[in-house]
């Protein structure tokens, strides 16, 4: 965008503030107003100008800021606020490490009496102050920061602070001093099933916006389910302002991998986009991470993914993930390393946190949010027919075997539903997880399986300790699916839910019960029922726990606990060492809103076990067979021609 100054220049994101039916704790996200805050002296960096200070904060809490908009604010008489939050603070150190930029700048509308103060942190959460200005009357600040310092992390961040009179902030961003390569062209795909509220709020979100809409040149929106969006409360409304660039694709649940391959095959066949950015249908929005992430993209040194972390739905003011890796030895996703998931950034504030300053590399981004530029999707071709799970994993190992990286954002985020209620490796979605993760493993994985295969084997001794027959029985069809080979992925897609559904419903762990009260209750008295076993602690002691737990699920189970449960089991304490010692429990679901009546079967564990060891064997047998296979069938899988011949036209 052009300064009043004639120089072009790009914005990178702007200064954003909470709305006003926003809960107080979200306001954490966008201003730090925690009071008390000190600076003293540090030893300053060998040949640095700049002022080194350490910035101490108080716990002490108030609402300083006056939000009238959401890109302005008051700060009264005799206040403080810090912009050094998640969205108002600028990633220094990823911009650093990804981008062309060595520079950007700071670009402030102030009006009234203050101070505007500038800091940056190091990526040890140490804070240096950088440069300062005293604010009368009304002036535009342009202020420039260098990059540099940033290379394994860092934040920028500013404060403003008053003495007598108020000072008015009415529009702020960081900028680049550059003009943007490329076009602000995105296409933004959102699959849904059933989810019409949430993706009616959504495309109003991106209609809101006149900055957003600008750089939108298409929303797709694959509507799996019965309950259609084109039916909801204000689809009219939201419609109307998109116009042209909003297209629905009716099609019959594919997962998320089938809607996700929808919008890449619409969007390379049939816009002009330059970036194409993936979105679940359960989130809420904040519209100017679209702009950060397309801008993140023009100016990354190579074509790369931009994703977008994850902000709790539950807890807004949460941060779910940071930032997620894949092991390639198990080859199991995780964290990435030193990351606390679900930190709750109104508790502990960006300033406070030293763990946030590092800054984060990652394998891959989840498609709750990820952009993703045309030129790599042009290159790498379509998702693979997964249904769900591994999809975006897998998507993002492929793009790093082609030399394109992941880089997931702070300050890009959207909020999702967390996973804290959910389990889904023990529910009907444990098939995907397995399937998935091998199918993902033979792709990108390592030369031998034996790592994988162990740990595999050990979820499904977990999973039968747990008296979980339903998820051992999806392992095993999963795996045989893994064996029958790539040519069989396309024809799974339309069919494969209906036979996980069937199949899990033969278990009594894949029936669950609205109550335990549609059962007997358990005989055990208050106390009794609210003690459980310890969890054993060192090689030693885990291994006697399994060894009796393995031992007791091959003796006959007393009768009459077949109808009465031994015990009613709260989810929480649900696990292997206090499941194993029963011959039936009723277990709570992780949302709280139901229970399984689960109940020990020594033959059904005796055949099981078998069953997946001779699978996990056979794969062994078969890895580097089944590794060509499914590589050599990769380009066809994941082509427009296939997805086109194979499911859509079908």
């Amino acid at each position: 965008m052009p300064t009043r100054g004639g120089t072009a220049d790009t914005l990178l994101q702007r200064i954003i503030l909470p709305r006003p039916a926003d809960p107080l704790a979200v306001r954490a996200l966008y201003v730090d107003e925690r009071t008390g805050t000190t600076l003293a002296p540090t030893e300053p960096t060998p040949g640095s100008q700049e002022k080194p200070m350490t910035l101490t904060v108080s716990a002490s809490t108030g609402r300083a800021l006056r939000v009238t908009s959401r890109t302005s604010a008051v700060l009264p008489a005799q206040s403080e606020v810090s912009f050094g939050a998640y969205f108002n603070g600028f990633a220094a150190g990823y911009w650093r490490a990804w981008s062309t930029l060595t520079d950007i700048r700071l670009k402030l509308s102030v009006e009234g009496s203050g101070r505007v103060d500038v800091y940056r942190s190091k990526a040890d959460g140490s804070h240096i102050y950088v440069t300062g200005q005293r604010v009368e009357g009304r002036q535009d600040l342009d202020l420039p920061l260098d990059l540099r310092p940033f290379e394994d992390g860092g934040w920028y961040w500013f404060d403003l602070t008053t003495d007598a009179g108020e000072l008015v902030l009415h529009e702020g961003g960081w900028h680049a001093p550059t003009a943007a390569p490329g076009r602000a062209a995105v296409t933004i795909g959102m699959p849904t099933f059933n989810r019409p509220a949430d993706c009616v709020a959504t495309l109003t979100a991106i209609g809101e916006d006149p900055d957003v809409l600008a750089a939108v040149t298409a929303v797709i929106l694959p509507d799996q389910g019965t309950q259609k969006v084109r039916d909801q409360a204000g689809y009219e409304q939201a419609a109307a302002v998109l116009g042209d660039r909003l297209r629905i694709v009716d099609q019959p649940n594919l997962g998320g991998s089938g809607g996700y391959a929808r919008v890449m095959y619409e969007a390379l066949g049939s816009t002009d986009c330059e970036q194409i950015l993936f979105m679940d249908d359960d989130i809420l929005l904040e519209p100017d991470s679209i702009l950060r992430a397309v801008a993140f993209s023009r100016f990354s040194r190579e074509p790369m993914l931009v994703g977008g972390q994850m902000l709790s739905l539950q807890a807004r003011s949460q941060l779910s993930t940071m930032g997620e890796v894949v092991d390639r030895n198990t080859f199991m996703w995780r964290v990435a390393p030193d990351t606390n998931p679900h930190h709750d950034l109104a508790e502990q504030t960006l300033r406070q946190t030293p763990w946030l300053h590092r800054r984060v590399d990652v394998d891959y981004n989840a498609w709750w949010m990820c952009l993703i530029p045309r030129a790599v999707a042009e290159d790498l071709g379509l998702p693979l027919p997964l249904f769900i799970k591994w999809d975006d994993a897998e998507y993002g190992l492929r793009a790093r075997g082609r030399g394109y990286r992941t880089a997931t954002v702070p300050g890009i985020a959207i909020w999702h539903m967390s996973f804290i209620e959910k389990d889904d490796s023990s529910d009907w979605q444990a098939y995907f997880h397995y399937r998935n993760r091998y199918v993902a493993a033979a792709l990108h994985g390592p030369d031998s399986p034996k790592a994988l295969l162990q740990e595999s084997f050990k979820r499904t001794l977990r999973h039968l300790m747990l008296m979980e027959y339903s998820a051992v029985a999806l392992q095993i069809k999963g795996l045989k699916d893994f064996l029958a080979g790539p040519e069989a992925l396309f024809a799974k897609l339309p069919v494969v839910l209906g036979e996980i559904r069937a199949e899990r419903a033969e278990y009594d762990d894949g029936r669950p019960l609205q109550s335990a009260t549609e059962v007997p209750l358990s005989t055990l008295d208050a106390l009794g029922a609210q003690l459980f076993p310890e969890p054993p602690v060192g090689k030693l002691k885990v291994g006697l726990g399994l060894a009796k737990g393995v031992l007791r699920n091959l003796k006959t189970p007393d009768a009459a606990h077949a109808e009465v449960p031994q015990r009613n089991v709260p989810w929480k304490q649900a696990q292997w060492f206090v499941l194993a010692g029963l011959d039936s429990a009723t277990v709570s679901t992780p949302d709280g809103r139901g229970v399984t009546f689960r109940r020990r079967d020594p033959q059904l564990f005796k055949r099981m076990v078998k069953e997946s060891f001779e699978l996990h064997r056979e794969v062994a047998r078969q890895w580097p067979l089944l590794r060509t296979r499914y590589r050599d069938a990769l380009a066809w899988l994941t082509s427009r021609q296939a997805w086109s011949e194979e499911i859509f036209d079908r």
